[in-house]
């Protein structure tokens, strides 16, 4: 059964006036990127105080460090929203408390967005902080020797892929993190059938796919979709989080028992009762807490060494 809460969270979003959605694609966007800023203190709380909170350039991509000490392992966060909308400050209170309770450091990126950056423009930008952070990493006062990455929805499916081109560039992260992925442009999960009323719909995610990547030729290359890799073997230990109410569900299982068969150490975990985008609701949905606190202690236990 969908949790009350998730119900309750969901009213604090401001729904799309009658203007808004006979207005053409790009002003319905532009709409839908302001209501999810607008509701985001109400979602996600006050903000937790920490040592260290600083926004920094990294050659040339917009990133915010959260920090509780010297030294520490680097988590490089990629927040969600349908490679279109979503920021930093979305997912600010997420990462400050798996900065505060893993004791390793976040690094949260501004990536480009769709449409007006298209692929492969926020997985560059990725690789480009990664790029920084192993050159430029102890100016911050970080160990950068132990890197991992991460990301919700949209963030996860580039996080994944950035891990992936390291493995392959002979430069392999340490960990990943994935919050509900999103992983198959071909949107043919049954979930999609089964659970694509709560707040995410097949409709909704094709047309996110193809705003972020137009050339439908590029669709189902490696670096788009993450099913489509032929070897999964040698990439990161990994943590999955999935929901039970979310579209998106059977497709990050299915990348986890892929990831498994390759030889990959994963902990995949289906929160209950919650549905997409659950995890960053931290005021609002109890399991919120209890996904970020699940992040922390899996980074903590992966990067301390």
């Amino acid at each position: 059964m969908l949790h009350p809460q998730v119900t309750a969270a969901a009213a604090l979003r401001r729904r799309p006036s009658a203007e808004e959605l006979a207005a053409d694609p790009y002003t319905q966007l532009l709409a839908a990127r302001a209501a999810m800023e607008e509701s985001n203190e109400a979602e996600t709380g006050p903000a937790l105080p920490l040592p260290v909170v600083a926004d920094f350039d990294a050659d040339g991509v917009p990133c915010r460090l959260y920090a509780t000490k010297i030294g520490a392992p680097v988590l490089v966060y990629l927040h969600g929203g349908g490679w279109c909308y979503g920021s930093i400050e979305t997912v600010d209170r997420f990462c400050r408390r798996v900065a505060e309770r893993s004791g390793c450091a976040v690094v949260s990126v501004e990536y480009r967005l769709a449409p007006e950056h298209v692929f492969p423009a926020a997985l560059q930008d990725a690789e480009t902080v990664l790029g920084y952070l192993r050159k430029s990493g102890s100016d911050l006062g970080l160990d950068s020797s132990r890197l991992a990455i991460g990301g919700d929805s949209a963030g996860g499916q580039l996080a994944t892929v950035t891990a992936r081109r390291q493995r392959d560039a002979a430069t392999p992260l340490d960990y990943q993190v994935l919050v509900y992925p999103a992983l198959d442009p071909l949107t043919s999960a049954e979930s999609y059938d089964e659970v694509g009323e709560y707040g995410l719909d097949r409709a909704s995610m094709k047309l996110a796919w193809e705003t972020f990547v137009p050339d439908p030729a590029l669709r189902f290359s490696p670096d788009v979709a993450p099913l489509a890799v032929a070897d999964l073997s040698g990439m990161p230990s990994s943590l999955i989080i999935t929901a039970e109410y979310d579209a998106l569900r059977d497709e990050g299982a299915d990348y986890a028992d892929a990831l498994i068969a390759a030889g990959v150490p994963v902990v995949h975990t289906r929160y209950m009762g919650v549905n997409h985008g659950f995890a960053r609701k931290l005021a609002t949905i109890d399991a919120a807490r209890a996904a970020a606190d699940q992040v922390a202690s899996s980074l903590r236990a992966a990067l301390t060494f």
